[in-house]
C-alpha cells in the first residue's frame, strides 16, 4: 500500500508516497482504516533527522505520525472480550510510530489499548487533532501532582500541548498562569487561563510580581528551559518536553514527559476522549492538506504561528 513517509533525512520535500506493506492486526492490537492524521512537531523531528539516533538500526522508508482517526478495521487475537469498540466503529488513536509504522498511511496497526471511540459530533480532521498532545499535557500535570489551588505556569500557551494543559489545569481546579504572545491573550484566557503574561516581555519577573514567590509547577511547553525555572519557587516542580538534562537546583523537581511511555493508558486515553465530548478541550483544526501535499503542510508547521493542528487527509490520492 502507498503511505507517505521518507527515505533519507532533509526538507519537507524528502516526504514523498512510498510503498510498504499492508499491515494487520496482531495480538492485542486493531488496526485502522485512517481518514485523517494529525501534523506535529514530532513528525517534523523524525523528518528532519533529529531523532536518527532512534532510527539508526532501521531501513527506510521511515512514516511519521501519531495522531489518527478513521474506522476500526480489524480486532486482533487476545483483546478483551468486553473492548468497547466494534468493526465499523469511528475511533482515534495515539501511535508510538516507528520505522514505516506511521500514521501518515491508509492503515495503521496500533495496541487496542491506544484507541477510543471518535469524540461525538467531531469530524475525522477534528477528531485527529488533539489525542497526542492531550496526552502529553495530561501527563505533565499528573507529574506535577499540584492540589487544587496551586498555581501552574504555562508556556506555549497557545500552542497544542500547552492550550491542553491550560484547559486541562484550569478543569482540576488549578490556577494557570498563561504565557503567550499578546495576539493570544483572548484565546488562553479563553481555555481557563487566570492570568497572563506577554513571552516578549520580561518573564519571570512577571511572574514574581504576579505570583509571589513563584509558581508551585511549570509545564514548559515552549522548552524555555533554564530561562524560565526562575519562576518557580523553590521546592516546586517542572514538567519537561523533548530532551534537557539542566538542574534548576533550589529543590525544584525536574520531571521529563515522554507521550510515548503513555500511548497505552486507555484510562487516560477515555478520559480525554470525554472531556472532547465536554468541551473541556477544544478540537482545533488549523487546516487540512490532502495526504500527497504532506510537504506544504510541514512547511506551514515549520512557519510558526500555527493555532490549532494540521491535518492530512487520506486516502492518498491515486
Amino acid at each position: 500500500m502507498e503511505a507517505i513517509g521518507l527515505t533519507a533525512y532533509g526538507p519537507p520535500e524528502v516526504l514523498q508516497p512510498v510503498e510498504i506493506a499492508e499491515p494487520h492486526a496482531t495480538a492485542g492490537q486493531v488496526c485502522i482504516r485512517v481518514r485523517a492524521a494529525g501534523v506535529n512537531p514530532a513528525d517534523v523531528m523524525l523528518r528532519d533527522g533529529s531523532l536518527a539516533d532512534w532510527y539508526k538500526d532501521l531501513t527506510p522508508p521511515f512514516v511519521p505520525g501519531m495522531d489518527v482517526a478513521g474506522t476500526l478495521e480489524e480486532i486482533g487475537p487476545d483483546v478483551a472480550e468486553d473492548y468497547p469498540l466494534r468493526l465499523g466503529d469511528d475511533v482515534v488513536a495515539v501511535v508510538d510510530n516507528h520505522g514505516s509504522r506511521g500514521g501518515y498511511s491508509p492503515y495503521v496497526v496500533v495496541p487496542a489499548a491506544s484507541v477510543t471511540a471518535k469524540p461525538a459530533g467531531a469530524d475525522y480532521p477534528a477528531a485527529a487533532s488533539f489525542l497526542m498532545n492531550a496526552l502529553t499535557a495530561r501527563c505533565a500535570l499528573d507529574a506535577l501532582d499540584l492540589p487544587v489551588g496551586a498555581t501552574v505556569l504555562v508556556t506555549g500557551a497557545a500552542g497544542a500541548v500547552g492550550g491542553y494543559a491550560v484547559q486541562l489545569a484550569a478543569a482540576a481546579g488549578l490556577t494557570a498562569v498563561a504565557v503567550a504572545s499578546r495576539a493570544d491573550e483572548h484565546l488562553v484566557r479563553g481555555f481557563g487561563a487566570r492570568k497572563f503574561i506577554d513571552r516578549d516581555s520580561t518573564i519571570t519577573e512577571q511572574v514574581r510580581e504576579l505570583v509571589p514567590g513563584g509558581v508551585d509547577g511549570l509545564v514548559d511547553a515552549a522548552m524555555l528551559h533554564e530561562r524560565i525555572t526562575p519562576a518557580v519557587r523553590d521546592g516546586g516542580a517542572m514538567a519537561v518536553l523533548r530532551f534537557w538534562d539542566g538542574n534548576p537546583g533550589r529543590g525544584i523537581t525536574v520531571h521529563p514527559i515522554n507521550v510515548r511511555d503513555h500511548v497505552t493508558d486507555h484510562d487516560t486515553i477515555e478520559r480525554l476522549r470525554e472531556q472532547a465530548e465536554q468541551r473541556v478541550l477544544a478540537l482545533r483544526v488549523a487546516g487540512t492538506f490532502p495526504a500527497d501535499h504532506a510537504p506544504a503542510a510541514h512547511r506551514r508547521l515549520e512557519q510558526g504561528g500555527v493555532r490549532g493542528r494540521l491535518i492530512l487527509e487520506f486516502p492518498v490520492r491515486p
